[in-house]
């Protein structure tokens, strides 16, 4: 591991942001590096500068050859020419080196992210360190930093827990020519250094908008998955510029929202995945809601849902819920989502992974019934207690999708 040399930060421009971005000298020698707002839906982040130019005002000696007196017809010239360049002068030539490659993360801590490269190739010096910048996702503030001709470092300054980063690198050579960039390694912080569990989930995929109505829009992605288990999802929403907030923790995969008032700000969503231990995923592509009031007609349901309570008693229950793939194409891994209208408490349950999360409850699959043919079904159980009511769901979802109730 090697020190940092240097470390500063400076703010991105925003796209129409009329603000004056203060930039420490120390970012990147004597370059300015501005990059524009990390945009929705793109996992990259902003671009940086290629190529720095070389440092300004650098005087370049010019040798006049020596002058000589007339010569004769006849007589031959004697006077010497431009002498050449002494040895160990160095090329002055603007080739900046060739970008490191294979930018790993080896070591990521909840305080700590320990960066390895492989070196880059002189361009016409030797490489004299290497340049790093590296942010918090949906955060206009850049860091960097500065180490020697190492391709190993640990990054700590602005590091949290459960946070994620993107982190670029570029060469430097000894006459400051910048090599490119790398691209962008993304990583996300664990919760804690010595837990049972520091992995984070996978980043749930496909976020996508779906049923509209007048005030309210339908979020759905695929699940995430996890060493241990995925307990649920938290879903953001991002105004495009400086900031993001949690507005809702769920089980499942879908998330109604409201939607959102005309704004000169942009309105963007997103969901990252959390387990038990608290550790959270890389975020998922963002999504805009609409800000008309134009519903959308839903989508034609592709599954039917059938609840039965087996059997009843005061204070208990044994319920069968049957899932029926009714679309064309197979479902490979389903997750059921409704909500008890009564006071039910799940106790237990079979032929599928069952949570519940206050009157919410979310069912997944286990290996061998994963795939539902069209046409097909298959059905898990749940014994759970109750006081005042049990009273049988009304409505279903199917990741994410709405059923028709059988």
């Amino acid at each position: 591991m090697t020190g940092v040399f240097s470390s500063s930060l400076f703010r991105r421009l925003r796209p129409g942001l009329l603000a004056a971005a203060v930039v420490s000298t120390a970012v990147l020698g004597s370059a300015l590096s501005v990059a524009p707002a990390a945009d929705a839906g793109t996992a990259a982040p902003a671009a940086y500068p290629g190529v720095a130019p070389a440092p300004g005002g650098a005087a370049v000696s010019v040798v006049e050859p020596a002058a000589t007196a007339p010569t004769g017809p006849g007589t031959p010239n004697t006077s010497p020419g431009p002498p050449s360049s002494p040895p160990g002068t160095p090329n002055t030539s603007p080739f900046p080196p060739g970008a490191p490659t294979n930018l790993t993360a080896s070591e990521v801590r909840t305080g700590s992210v320990t960066l390895t490269w492989t070196a880059a190739k002189p361009g016409c010096c030797a490489v004299a360190g290497y340049d790093i910048t590296y942010y918090q996702a949906f955060d206009d503030v850049i860091y960097s930093a500065s180490v020697g001709a190492v391709t190993t470092t640990t990054i700590s300054n602005y590091i949290q827990p459960g946070r994620q980063y993107s982190f670029r690198v570029a060469a430097r050579d000894t006459l400051g020519h910048l090599s490119t960039w790398t691209d962008a390694l993304t990583v996300v912080t664990p919760v804690t250094d010595t837990g049972p569990d520091t992995t984070p989930p996978s980043a749930p995929q496909n976020l996508t908008v779906g049923e509209v109505t007048a005030s309210t829009a339908t979020l759905s992605w695929s699940p995430s998955t996890d060493n241990v288990g995925v307990l649920g999802y938290n879903v953001y929403q991002f105004d495009g510029w400086f900031s993001s907030k949690v507005i809702a923790t769920v089980p499942g995969t879908t998330y109604t929202a409201s939607l959102p008032a005309s704004t000169p700000l942009r309105s963007l969503f997103y969901v990252r995945a959390r387990d038990a231990a608290g550790n959270l995923s890389v975020a998922s592509n963002t999504v805009a809601l609409p800000t008309t009031t134009t519903p959308s007609p839903p989508p034609p349901s592709t599954c039917r849902v059938t609840y039965r309570n087996q059997s009843e008693w005061q204070s208990g229950f044994v319920a069968t819920v049957t899932v029926q793939n009714t679309g064309a194409a197979p479902i490979d891994g389903w997750i059921v989502t409704f909500s008890f209208p009564g006071d039910q408490q799940i106790t237990s349950g079979w032929n599928a992974t069952v949570g519940q999360t206050g009157a919410t409850v979310t069912a997944r699959n286990l290996d061998w019934n994963r795939v539902l043919a069209p046409n097909g079904s298959t059905s898990f159980g749940i014994q759970g207690r109750w006081s005042t009511s049990d009273a049988a769901p009304t409505s279903f979802s199917l990741n994410g999708a709405s059923c028709t109730v059988g």
